[in-house]
């Protein structure tokens, strides 16, 4: 189920949804539709993929018309191929109509972050990696796109900059060196926050060991190079892999022993599943 935080969210963008797709209305729909019709209609998958987004579609819809009859066929997390029916609906036809496309552009767009996220999983299947998302996410979507990654089988990495460190490269030229970077910001925050420093060679991740860090990343390197990274830490700290993560590659990199591996692509460049509204009745 979506938690608070996530339903906030959505409410949320389906007023800037609601302000740029409607307007002062929906002049085809209220021209040709009688304001006391009723209509049942169906979400039918037209492609494989993992359903994510269903509390969303049913929110909207029910924006238009609190009436509505909401009956979820196969709910989020499920699996579809073409032709399932994922969800039947009854209510006022001009809500079905111009609710339609918002509640689509949710469905279409989180089932595509899901159906993504679950094909990493099987890519990875049999290796004790865990596979990440970024904050590479649509300005607004982070809480419906981390929902859609975790409902997909993957796992979120940080939401924002408040609730986890994250030294990276900028950060370690302004403080002198990853030791100065660790120390400073460690004597300011509260021992629950875990800090993660970003690497590229193997010098610094010597560094970053000495500092007794959470969580070392290995940027943009190759599996050679991470496997050398993996056993010089040698458990000593949790290790990312991430940087131009595919699914073609990321079998490879689990193989190198790393324990997460973090995949921008899960949000930023997602293909969209293929799904259609019927009207039935």
């Amino acid at each position: 189920m979506m938690d608070e935080k996530t339903l906030r969210s959505a409410e949320q963008l389906f007023e800037m949804a609601f302000t740029e797709d409607i307007g002062d209305g929906d002049i085809t729909t209220n021209n040709l539709i009688p304001p006391d019709s009723n209509k049942t209609a169906i979400f039918v998958a037209k492609e494989e993929g993992i359903i994510a987004g269903l509390p969303v579609t049913e929110m909207v819809f029910k924006k238009f018309d609190k009436h509505l009859i909401w009956n979820e066929i196969l709910p989020d997390g499920s699996k579809v191929s073409p032709g399932d029916i994922i969800a039947e609906f009854k209510g006022n036809y001009r809500a079905l109509l111009t609710g339609e496309r918002k509640a689509l552009n949710f469905l279409q767009r989180l089932s595509g972050i899901a159906t993504y996220a679950n094909k990493c999983i099987q890519a990875v299947e049999g290796f004790h990696v865990e596979i990440l998302d970024t904050r590479k996410t649509t300005p607004g979507y982070r809480f419906l796109d981390k929902y859609a990654v975790r409902v997909g089988g993957a796992s979120n990495h940080r939401f924002g900059l408040y609730d986890m460190v994250m030294i990276k490269d900028n950060h370690i030229q302004v403080a002198g060196s990853i030791k100065n970077a660790v120390k400073s910001i460690r004597s300011k925050i509260p021992k629950s926050i875990k800090i993660e420093v970003e690497t590229s060679n193997m010098e610094q991740i010597r560094e970053a060991i000495e500092a007794d860090v959470d969580i070392i990343m290995l940027d943009n390197m190759n599996s050679k190079m991470m496997k050398e990274a993996v056993k010089l830490i040698n458990k000593r700290t949790k290790i990312e892999a991430s940087g131009n993560m595919t699914l073609k590659r990321i079998r490879k990199v689990a193989a190198t022993g790393v324990d997460y591996i973090s995949i921008g692509a899960l949000t930023h460049s997602i293909k969209a599943l293929d799904i259609s509204q019927r009207i039935i009745d």
